[in-house]
């Protein structure tokens, strides 16, 4: 049975430390000993590979079991968004709040809560479960670094649950969106904006030009795409010849996901053609889209220990992507659970401490039968 207050407190003193992208050494230690202490679990480290620097370390366990049935895998994140740093919790009316000055870090850190009181539970009651492995990620919040660089051969488990999105007990996010990333520098011409504008050629103007031609946000019900940076430094009496702007395309179908970034890159190209100005563009994957089909058994078995429980599924898609999406890329079937949190990534970031409580519960059910 949850002991949903150890949780709680767990809960609280796993986001009093620091662990901002990058800066996970701390959260890595206390993981390792944490998974340490429990009975006969293996414990191994990662590192994250050279495209994510950070002083932590991928931390995965593996705790055998008795149950017949497939290795279930556990997941969640231990980085943070900005601002991370010295989080204050406020427990009010059952809901977790920082003091409004950070975020809560509910994002990743309820998932890992739940992850150890489910383990721990099953330990002291000695009740049969199934084989259990635990991936603790670095890097998530950047790129899916952490996940991108674990070693799938050494996994036993080929489906599981990554314990990293909001709402309520029996939310199951059994699709999520691919991502590119894309960059573009424009070069102009410079030129004395008072004296002689038009032997000029503005990046600046170029830019505006193309991403005014463009579709962005809500691009429809798959596809979103954002321009997040645009940088020019210049004084106002130069015409600016260099411009550097950078955004990312999402979308839960690979086919929309390709067109939309054509379609940025298109309006780059044209607006630098009818201005003289020259491109440089540049495309990342950063992770692939999936969708789970709902006969899959690691769906199944979530379902029914929500029946089991008496909580009504909630099976849906979602906009954003998590470690799931690298699992599935490895041939795992892995979806996204909730864990009760709500507007992460935001300072008004809350954690319903009921609904935390019952996400554990499902879990705990799902490792038992």
């Amino acid at each position: 049975m949850i002991n949903r207050q150890r949780m709680l407190d767990q809960f609280l003193e796993l986001i009093q430390i620091d662990s901002e992208s990058g800066n996970e050494l701390a959260m890595s230690e206390k993981l390792i000993g944490l998974l340490k202490a429990i009975p006969g679990a293996e414990v191994r480290t990662e590192a994250a590979g050279d495209f994510y620097k950070t002083n932590g370390c991928n931390v995965i366990g593996w705790i055998k079991g008795s149950l017949p049935g497939e290795p279930i895998l556990l997941s969640a994140h231990m980085d943070t968004v900005v601002p991370g740093n010295g989080i204050k919790p406020v427990v009010k009316d059952g809901i977790v709040s920082s003091d409004g000055t950070t975020v809560l870090a509910a994002d990743d850190k309820a998932g890992i809560a739940q992850i150890f009181e489910a383990i721990c539970s099953i330990k002291e009651s000695g009740t049969p479960h199934r084989d259990i492995e635990v991936i603790f990620s670095v890097g998530e919040e950047q790129g899916l670094y952490g996940a991108k660089s674990i070693d799938v051969s050494k996994l036993h488990a080929r489906q599981g649950y990554v314990l990293d999105t909001g709402g309520r007990p029996g939310r199951i996010v059994t699709c999520q969106p691919g991502q590119y990333s894309f960059s573009a520098t424009i070069t102009g011409r410079s030129a004395h904006a008072g004296n002689r504008p038009e032997e000029g050629i503005s990046a600046i103007q170029t830019a505006a030009k193309a991403i005014a031609n463009m579709k962005l946000l809500r691009v429809d019900e798959l596809t979103t795409s954002n321009i997040g940076v645009i940088e020019a430094n210049f004084p106002t009496n130069i015409v600016p010849e260099s411009c550097f702007v950078k955004g990312e395309v999402r979308s839960r179908s690979k086919t929309r996901l390709d067109e939309q970034e054509r379609h940025i890159y298109q309006c780059f190209e044209d607006a630098c053609k009818a201005a003289g100005a020259s491109l440089e563009y540049e495309k990342t994957v950063k992770y692939l889209s999936y969708e789970m089909d709902l006969s899959a058994p690691v769906v199944a078995e979530y379902v029914a220990a929500c029946g089991r429980l008496g909580v009504e599924p909630q099976i849906e898609g979602a906009g954003g992507g998590s470690d799931a999406n690298i699992y599935n890329q490895y041939g795992m079937q892995c979806i996204v659970v909730g864990t009760g949190m709500y507007k992460n990534h935001t300072s008004a970031e809350i954690l319903n401490i009921e609904e935390f409580g019952k996400c554990a519960e499902i879990i705990l059910d799902v490792l038992t039968h």
